[in-house]
């Protein structure tokens, strides 16, 4: 059998309605740099990037727990993630696909290399808050964050399965999304992994890795990945889980966010589970120094100050329940929209 390589272009491919081939795409490409918006402008570099005699590609971490940074992967290992994906979620060629993510980053450049590999027809838009309110059409796959699926929540009808990254699919969210027909899985990944390494269905509590990726823990009970067909290093992530079997674990949350406070070591992700039902602002729990815990635990609400109801904190145990709540006008956030939680705390303490 013929080994899929970057220079493929699957016959069933479409961009926005239309069949191209690498040249074909090449000179849109050109095109789109000179004469397109924001977005198009950012595919139409994308595709000369990947489309040139290189056999690499540089791509830009999104910034979430330290300075962004640029790594360079072989183009290769993006073929071997869209593969992985396309057998994980059963794609097949002639499916329907949507990119309404920025195409700067990694999820939105994947999103199109899936489309060149697998054979998708793939429509590509400007990402914003709402992509699918102005679109009149029916998707077999789509690839959203956590603030677009929010504002989507009546428009998912026109989606069969919808995949969730960026950031964590908060209780809420996931309870509205059980009622409806999409399915709907959260997906777990990194630009270092070339997006998601793994994926939960909505309501199901742990991840199922996709395919040639191994799972195991290091000594601070986080997450080791071994992925080799897309990166040629082991991954030691900040993420404390519970590995449930060879091929599933349960994300607990990231060790960098632990709070230690009076020796209790509380994880932040499992209390902002907890209290987002009874919150309907963006906000999220953390640590600032204390003289006499070394560290206390708060609570951060973007919006203006107004008088919280004690009866929030019921559901959290004696040691969960924060020292002080502030709020903060708008909170700063990387270039892919995710909160700066550290910096926040920072500017709190």
């Amino acid at each position: 059998m013929r080994k899929v390589t970057y220079k493929n272009i699957h016959n069933f491919f479409k961009l926005n309605g239309t069949h191209f081939d690498s040249i074909g795409l090449r000179v849109a490409a050109y095109y789109l740099i000179k004469e397109g918006d924001a977005h198009e402008k950012a595919m139409g570099e994308f595709l000369l990037d990947w489309f040139d005699d290189r056999s690499f590609i540089d791509l830009q971490t999104s910034g979430t727990t330290g300075t962004p940074k640029i790594i360079r992967k072989n183009k290769q290992a993006l073929v071997n993630s869209a593969l992985a994906t396309g057998d994980f979620f059963e794609l097949k060629p002639g499916d329907t696909a949507l990119c309404c993510l920025p195409i700067q980053f990694i999820a939105g450049k994947m999103m199109l290399v899936r489309s060149f590999i697998l054979g998708l027809a793939i429509d590509v838009v400007a990402p914003n808050s709402n992509p699918l309110a102005q679109l009149n059409k029916e998707y077999d796959f789509v690839a959203m964050v956590p603030l677009q699926v929010q504002n989507s929540l009546k428009e998912f009808y026109k989606v069969k399965k919808l995949i969730i990254g960026g950031a964590k699919t908060d209780s809420t969210l996931e309870q509205k999304l059980q009622g409806i027909k999409t399915k709907v899985y959260e997906t777990y990944g990194m630009t270092e992994t070339i997006t998601h390494i793994a994926a939960r269905k909505i309501g199901v509590e742990a991840f199922s890795v996709l395919p040639h990726v191994n799972i195991s823990q290091d000594e601070r009970e986080c997450l080791v990945i071994d992925a080799p067909l897309v990166s040629d290093e082991r991954l030691f992530t900040n993420d404390l889980v519970k590995i449930i079997n060879e091929d599933q674990f349960v994300l607990l949350g990231r060790i960098d966010n632990v709070v230690n406070s009076g020796g209790v070591k509380l994880i932040p992700e499992k209390i902002e589970e907890k209290l987002s039902p009874f919150i309907n602002e963006r906000f999220f729990v953390g640590g600032i120094p204390d003289a006499v815990l070394g560290e206390k635990l708060v609570l951060v609400i973007e919006g203006e100050k107004k008088e919280l109801a004690e009866t929030i904190f019921e559901t959290l145990d004696k040691y969960e329940k924060p020292k002080a709540v502030f709020f903060v006008p708008n909170f700063e956030v990387t270039e892919s929209g995710k909160i700066k939680r550290k910096a926040i705390l920072k500017s709190l303490s």
